[in-house]
């Protein structure tokens, strides 16, 4: 439309607006001249001749009324002109304007008849414009008549009356202004005391009176200070949510959710709720490794506080990595244990409302709930996988940060325990089996019990050398499930159950029963458990000197030693004052010594034939079934390993007691094929690998 005016500019055309004030349709229209005649007369009569030149042009011609064709032109020109393609493209062009030209002229002649009719309605619209206003000037000339000919007492009677109840009115509605003037104080008391429900309900009703006297120009600025007012309650109210992910409170979580249900907001809040347990589990874990790292590191230089969280794992020593991923647990247990509460506010919060019966405008305000209810369930269900796998990811870079595979054993026994402890959280929490903690300790596990292995059996290689192979003193009663290996195997655990839990009394063992998140709902936490039990037990396996420690040994060695300064005369039971001889029938204390270790090697006989190395052995034995029992996804490498170690110490045993050169030059002496194959594979597999 801008180009056929810009065109009909140029072809002195003007628009009927242009034109309103000339009222004849002839004068205006400007004859072409000679040079535009001949133009036209050369353009191609033919139609469609004539459509294809203007379906020819480009569409950028088309486009706005910016377009600069000038520029549009010179930019298409090549490196290298061509004077005849030049004239070639300009008479292209000419022929392209002159097309254009005739339709737009084409256009306006089709119009013409038009434009004449509309300048006639025009016209008349003039003259009954000029009719009307002679009207209003007759009407306003009668009415300055009538208001001089009336009695002005009784208008101004009435005019005051009018003015009385206006500032009646007036007066009433400055008192609310004023009221709400003062309201700012309330709020701000409220919000100290964290009352915002009531703030909430407050700065609604405020807004709702400031809209009824919005014509007043001061309440358009206390409009926007109540709205200021609702924006930082909700700031605050954010705040408020955000504390709830770390110490759950029911009476303060109570007053949060009520006040998103004033601001309908529910869902709002339950997007929120979810963004800001995140965000706690992200920065608890941070806090208690940049903790750990920084009070290890001294006054060193390096800017923890700008790591990331994987990378900061790598800086803890291996003195403070038990402490920190204990309280790392601890820690990530709070925040779960606050969502598990906030679930269970939920459902009760859910039970103990009503719904009204349907009734109009109840009807709608049940749906909206029943809406925000389900909402708010799936939300729910769907953050305790969400939760749980950050928690994994942050106990899994912490896990993987460090190199384990030079830890005690007894170290890592806690490690594991703690995690096995924190993979039963997990399950609780939303029925998962952890897999990202499985894989990363099994990572670790695998790495720890490659070394630990190499080391033990180096370790039984020189007890094997050193080894006298004498009689291990050991009590008549000694049984493997006496050591302290073996305390494990006192009690029949489940496999989710934690290590930390096999040395619990038993009414520790009933409380174990009950679910973690209902024994520690209100205090304590599951990884407290884990320090207080793992007190190190006593073991009482062995006999001193070669005796068994009970009344026998102590009578035994106390006679002997206690004889040793005291004459011969004063060694008998009773010594006769007067004769100074001792009665008959009082046996001698030697022979008493003689019959009670007598009585000792009897015993001795039932205790079982124990070296050093044979206790060391199934001590180690012990160890890895701990490790299996804890560590199931590599319970077949660990027993493999368990193989070895009796692989090894049985071809130690033949090497030195069951050889027999004398007979046979092949070192394996004579035994049966079976034995002599078994002894070959120890040897090729085990014996020699050791060695290398």
């Amino acid at each position: 439309m801008q180009k056929i005016k810009s065109l009909m500019a140029r072809q002195g055309l003007k628009s009927p607006q242009e034109s309103m004030a000339d009222l004849s349709p002839v004068e205006n229209l400007r004859i072409p001249s000679k040079e535009e005649l001949r133009e036209m007369r050369e353009q191609p009569i033919d139609p469609q001749a004539e459509q294809e030149i203007i379906d020819s042009i480009e569409e950028v011609y088309f486009s706005n009324d910016s377009f600069d064709m000038v520029q549009h032109e010179l930019e298409k020109l090549p490196p290298e002109l061509n004077l005849q393609e030049l004239e070639e493209y300009r008479d292209k062009l000419k022929k392209q304007q002159a097309a254009v030209s005739k339709k737009v002229a084409d256009l306006i002649l089709e119009k013409q008849p038009a434009y004449v009719k509309e300048l006639e309605r025009v016209t008349a619209l003039q003259t009954n414009l000029q009719l009307a206003a002679v009207i209003c000037t007759n009407a306003r000339r009668q009415l300055s008549v009538s208001k001089e000919g009336f009695t002005e007492a009784s208008l101004g009677l009435l005019a005051n009356q009018r003015r009385r109840q206006l500032l009646t009115s007036l007066l009433k509605s400055l008192r609310t202004i004023k009221t709400l003037q003062r309201t700012d104080v309330r709020l701000s008391e409220m919000l100290e005391e964290e009352d915002y429900p009531g703030a909430i309900q407050l700065c609604l009703e405020c807004q709702k009176a400031a809209s009824t006297f919005k014509h007043y120009s001061c309440i358009s600025e206390l409009n926007s200070k109540l709205q200021d007012t609702l924006e930082q309650i909700e700031e605050q109210l954010d705040v408020a949510l955000s504390k709830t992910c770390k110490h759950f409170d029911v009476a303060h979580y109570t007053k949060v959710q009520l006040a998103y249900k004033l601001l309908g907001k529910t869902q709002t809040a339950m997007d929120q709720l979810h963004m800001h347990f995140t965000q706690a589990i992200h920065n608890t874990v941070f806090q208690v490794v940049l903790g750990y790292v920084e009070l290890c590191a001294g006054n060193a230089d390096t800017k923890f506080q700008k790591m990331q969280y994987k990378d900061l794992c790598t800086h803890i020593t291996p003195d403070s990595y038990i402490p920190c991923l204990t309280d790392l647990c601890k820690a990530l247990w709070e925040v779960m244990l606050s969502y598990h509460r906030t679930m269970q506010w939920h459902e009760e919060h859910d039970k103990l409302e009503t719904t009204p019966t349907p009734d109009g405008a109840a009807a709608a305000e049940s749906d909206e709930l029943v809406v925000d209810r389900s909402y708010v369930k799936k939300k729910l269900e769907h953050g305790l996988t969400r939760i749980w796998q950050d928690v994994q990811l942050k106990v899994k870079a912490f896990i993987l940060g460090t190199d384990m595979s030079n830890f005690k054993y007894d170290d890592f026994i806690v490690v594991l325990d703690v995690i096995s402890r924190l993979m039963q959280v997990g399950e609780e929490f939303c029925g998962s089996k952890s897999e990202v903690l499985q894989e990363s300790i099994k990572r670790q596990s695998v790495n720890y019990f490659k070394n630990y292995h190499r080391a033990r059996l180096e370790e039984l290689r020189m007890f094997l050398e050193n080894e006298t192979w004498e009689l291990c003193p050991v009590k008549s009663n000694f049984n493997i499930a006496q050591l302290h290996e073996f305390k494990f195997m006192g009690q029949c655990r489940s496999p989710s159950v934690s290590p930390s839990r096999q040395a619990v009394s038993s009414t520790s063992q009933a409380q174990e029963e009950l679910y973690l998140f209902q024994q520690f709902l209100q205090e304590g936490n599951p990884f407290e458990m884990h320090i207080e039990n793992k007190e190190e037990e006593t073991e009482d396996v062995l006999a001193s000197n070669g005796y068994e420690s009970d009344e026998l040994e102590k009578s035994v060695y106390q006679d002997y030693d206690s004889d040793s300064d005291v004459p011969e005369e004063l060694k008998q039971d009773y010594v006769d004052e007067q004769t100074g001889d001792a009665p008959l029938k009082s046996a001698s204390r030697e022979t008493m010594r003689s019959k009670k270790k007598s009585d000792y090697n009897l015993n001795k006989t039932n205790a079982p034939i124990l070296t050093n190395t044979t206790l060391n052995v199934i001590r180690l034995v012990g160890k890895y079934m701990q490790m299996m029992n804890i560590l199931k996804p590599i319970a077949f490498d660990v027993i493999h390993c368990v193989s070895q170690l009796f692989d090894y110490y049985l071809y130690a045993v033949y090497t030195f007691f069951g050889r027999n050169d004398m007979y046979e030059s092949s070192g394996l002496g004579l035994i049966s094929s079976r034995l002599r194959t078994t002894l070959n594979r120890i040897q090729e597999s085990l014996i020699d690998m050791v060695r290398l």
